[in-house]
């Protein structure tokens, strides 16, 4: 996966904003990073409004903060806006909400020129996305993320969707955005576990191809998580250029983007197990995903035990978990996650396809798992927490 040219940061006209490009010819759109682009959202907005109008769509804790900021930003640049609240959490991305969301842009007379924009971190960028996409058939939307974790990965890629009783994300669409701004001055508002979970899919992409980032990240990944806006400017560039070129290679996740699922096998069963709630966020729950996937890597021989252990104690140094957590006082059952795992999205003919590591920085995928060496690692990490 080598970068392309066109995924390559650019100096951009909005001030001390960078810009990256995903290629996808008529669909193509650019990624704007930088501190204090909420501020100039009307502005750099308008060129992609097919009318100044926009609805908007955020949390009850985004709106809270950053709110007032955006419609201030659009007022400015004569964008009319209405507005959607939804609660916080991922229990949001459930059909009962998007069924209230939708009722909402219907009452407000929303027209297929109207804009829609998501305020807020991964959960109202999924379901926003989804309701832009069968609104009126689809309408045009765009990607404000607020989150670490939706600033590198949620918001570019044109993934949306819900999560339902039998799994994670399993009904959704894929529905490009029309700009993402990243301003990554909301960071600074974000709880410190918000900003870690986001932190686990950085790590991510050095542990796909990039085995310097993640030398990078080992050296800088602790100042990165304290509060260095330079070194979390250039980890957010990092990270969607490689998640730009993947999409651009494969937007529909018939081969290579479905790499960018490392750890998300393992993570998303233990999502559901736990709820999907304050228990287990989904950046931790990616965390030990990849820990558990590179643990299985080792086990089958296709990976050195001292890159397992040198995740594990990377993700240790940051301060995040590296085992399940206990469940009303009880472990995690292990048969019932690998049940969950015969749920995912990946699964062919009914075999899972999991995302293996033949070292740091050298992912690739594996429908040939063995159950038994499977259950053997799942079982020893509900054992451990």
């Amino acid at each position: 996966m080598s970068p392309a040219p066109s995924a390559a940061a650019a100096p951009a006209d909005a001030g001390t904003a960078e810009t990256l490009r995903v290629p996808l010819g008529e669909r193509s759109y650019d990624i704007l990073v930088g501190g204090g682009l909420l501020a100039e959202a009307g502005r750099l907005m308008a060129p992609v409004l097919r009318q100044k109008r926009v609805f908007i769509v955020s949390d009850e804790t985004v709106a809270g903060l950053h709110l007032a900021t955006l419609t201030a930003a659009l007022d400015a640049a004569g964008i009319r806006h209405d507005s959607h609240i939804l609660p916080a959490g991922e229990a949001t991305k459930s059909f009962a909400h998007l069924e209230g969301l939708l009722d909402a842009m219907l009452a407000a007379r929303c027209e297929r020129g109207t804009m829609v924009v998501a305020l807020g971190g991964g959960v109202i960028g999924d379901i926003t996305g989804f309701a832009a996409s069968i609104l009126l058939r689809g309408v045009d939307f765009v990607q404000i993320p607020t989150t670490l974790l939706s600033q590198v990965d949620s918001s570019v890629g044109g993934k949306t969707g819900i999560n339902t009783r039998h799994g994670k994300n399993l009904v959704g669409t894929f529905h490009q955005p029309r700009l993402v701004i990243i301003d990554t001055d909301t960071l600074g508002t974000l709880a410190r576990r918000e900003l870690l979970a986001g932190y686990a899919e950085v790590v991510k992409y050095g542990l796909i191809d990039d085995a310097p980032f993640f030398d990078w990240l080992e050296e800088h990944g602790a100042a990165l998580v304290v509060g260095d806006t330079a070194l979390r400017r250039r980890a957010i560039l990092t990270s969607c250029t490689a998640k730009a070129r993947v999409v651009a290679a494969d937007e529909r996740e018939g081969g290579l983007r479905a790499l960018l699922n490392l750890g998300h096998t393992f993570g998303h069963a233990l999502e559901a197990e736990c709820g999907y709630g304050d228990t287990l966020l989904h950046g931790e729950a990616v965390a030990i995903g990849m820990l558990m996937a590179f643990t299985l890597s080792a086990r089958m021989g296709l990976c050195p035990v001292a890159d397992v252990e040198r995740l594990r104690a990377h993700l240790l140094a940051v301060g995040l978990p590296v085992v399940p957590p206990r469940v009303a006082g009880a472990a995690l059952d292990a048969d019932v996650l690998i049940a969950h795992m015969a749920s995912d999205k990946k699964v062919a003919e009914g075999k899972v396809t999991f995302v293996l590591a033949r070292g740091i920085g050298h992912s690739f995928l594996c429908r040939d798992v063995d159950p038994r060496l499977l259950r053997e690692v799942v079982a020893e990490f509900v054992a451990a927490s």
